[in-house]
């Protein structure tokens, strides 16, 4: 295994120079830092505390995990804006951000090893597949950390009130006169479970019943499996009066649907969204939707975070819960 004397040799530097660019100190210029670390890697340097928690001086840099689960990444807008408002928050209060990879030039690693190769203060994970073993492994970790739309007991997770949007949404159509309501819903996390237990509620409290044809899970910001999903439930011999898809992008599969069988939107069969993104009111009708303020989402993330690096025992590991609003468009049929 290699030793700080062997980087110390390839790079022509003292030991000490090795150590205190490995450790974070800022007496060493950018550039022979990064020789230094690059010489580590190729060298299969680890640290004797590499399993260990991160160290106490601060490196002000964050690393930022996103999109593990989803090839979008940053092209899908909801995720985009909150990233964009996490890096503004997080560099007014002088942090840097890097992506967490898997590879560290040709060494490969895994996402914990990475935290701990760039020295990361903490990390925020805005987009990942949450079941995934290494996303746990580093949640699980002494990296202090904030979620994006997962609950987990000991990180901070800023959400929407998924369940208060829901209820908007759910009694909105119900008002709107639609009693068989059909829900493309995501695949299972907290976020849908919460929806999901929003919409049962709001459709008992008005004494409605859910069918259990009605109920479909679909996938999140794929509106291909929705417009597939959408034709199942209209081919149903009592089809709904009214689509409710996971988000504003499977929406839009529910309206191509509509589209390619004839059929009218809002005319024939209504449609809603979720997430409040640009492009539903760019459509035309606009989409009914739910706007989830993700400048807010992204800048609380920063603000929570840089608390927990800074102020560790007066920052709470709780879940913040950020309020949205409906927004009515035009692709719900008022039916009275």
């Amino acid at each position: 295994m290699a030793t700080i004397k062997d980087i110390a040799n390839k790079c022509g530097v003292s030991t000490s120079t090795v150590s205190k660019a490995l450790n974070g100190y800022r007496d060493i210029s950018d550039d022979k830092r990064e020789e230094i670390k690059k010489a580590a890697v190729e060298l299969g340097y680890l640290s004797a505390d590499s399993g260990k928690a991160p160290k106490s001086k601060k490196t002000y840099n964050i690393g930022v995990l996103f999109s593990t689960l989803f090839n979008y990444g940053m092209r899908n807008e909801y995720f985009a804006h909150i990233l964009a408002a996490f890096k503004e928050k997080a560099a007014l209060k002088g942090y840097d951000i890097t992506f967490i990879e898997h590879n560290i030039g040709k060494r490969k690693m895994s996402y914990l090893e990475h935290c701990r190769y760039r020295d990361f203060d903490g990390v925020f994970i805005v987009c990942a597949d949450f079941n995934e073993t290494e996303v746990i492994e580093l949640v699980n970790s002494s990296f202090p950390a904030v979620t994006i739309d997962q609950v987990f007991n000991e990180v901070i997770s800023v959400l929407s009130d998924n369940y208060d949007g829901m209820k908007q949404l759910t009694q909105y159509i119900i008002d709107s006169g639609h009693s068989k309501i059909a829900y493309i819903h995501g695949s299972m996390s907290s976020v849908t479970h919460n929806r999901l237990v929003s919409f049962h509620n709001t459709m008992r409290e008005n004494g409605l019943i859910v069918k259990e044809e009605y109920l479909v899970e679909g996938i999140y910001r794929n509106a291909e499996k929705c417009e597939e999903l959408a034709k199942s439930l209209i081919f149903l011999p009592d089809p709904p009066t009214c689509i409710i898809a996971p988000d504003d992008y499977a929406a839009m599969g529910v309206m191509n649907c509509a589209k390619k069988m004839g059929l009218k939107v809002p005319e024939d069969i209504s449609v809603a969204g979720y997430d409040g993104v640009s492009v539903s009111q760019a459509i035309e009708p606009k989409l009914t939707t739910v706007k989830q303020d993700t400048d807010k989402l992204g800048s609380e993330a920063a603000r929570q975070l840089i608390n927990l690096i800074e102020s560790p025992m007066t920052t709470s590991l709780d879940s913040i819960s950020l309020g949205v609003s409906l927004i009515e468009g035009g692709t719900v049929k008022k039916i009275h």
